[in-house]
């Protein structure tokens, strides 16, 4: 589960950059790695369904009924890495550009996601806390980042700054970012879940 956060993690930050530099070979990589990840989305829960059927302590029991769920957040986190790709090849097919200022505005917001995501695979594997308050204040700054970043995108297109083309799917990627870091957080919370 671990290693498919890990591919997740790496594929969001794969397309966020082939979103930019628009690179074919990255974006074919996001495909063939959320492949990787459905795959292992399948295992993982198939493998779950079949511990869960034998008789186990009911502690085990609850901490496979979380585990269901984070595989799931997980899988949905790769998904939002293959939406992102589907957007640069779109941006690549039909020349849409976006400003430096939108650039660097997703580039912030994915900082934040990057390291929501990173506390929430250290909560899951080492059933460490630490970040617990980390977290929950990154997903507050983080809503609040979306609220602002699709203000002054309505800003950017009420001055002609911004093509329409390109406010869509720079509001997309920055609603699938929120709710990346909604998954990330369901995550850290499996930890409540498990107890």
């Amino acid at each position: 589960i671990e290693r498919m956060a890990a591919l997740a993690s790496e594929n969001l930050n794969r397309a966020m950059n082939a979103l930019i530099t628009l690179d074919e070979e990255d974006i074919e990589e996001v495909y063939k790695v959320e492949e990787n990840i459905n795959f292992l989305n399948h295992s993982i829960t198939d493998y779950l369904v079949k511990i869960n059927q034998t008789t186990l302590p009911i502690e085990d029991l609850q901490s496979i009924g979380a585990l269901f769920h984070v595989v799931n957040d997980i899988e949905r986190i790769g998904d939002h890495a293959e939406n992102v790709a589907d957007a640069a090849r779109q941006r690549k097919e039909t020349g849409v550009s976006l400003s430096k200022q939108a650039q660097k505005e997703l580039g912030e917001m994915l900082d934040m996601v990057n390291t929501l995501i990173q506390y929430s695979i250290e909560i899951f594997a080492k059933s460490n806390e630490e970040h617990m308050q980390d977290v929950l204040r990154l997903e507050e700054a983080v809503d609040e980042k979306e609220r602002e970043l699709q203000q002054a995108h309505v800003e950017r297109l009420t001055r002609n700054e911004c093509s329409p083309e390109a406010g869509m799917i720079f509001s997309d990627i920055v609603s699938g970012l929120e709710r990346v870091a909604d998954h990330a957080t369901n995550i850290a919370f499996f930890i409540t879940n498990e107890n």
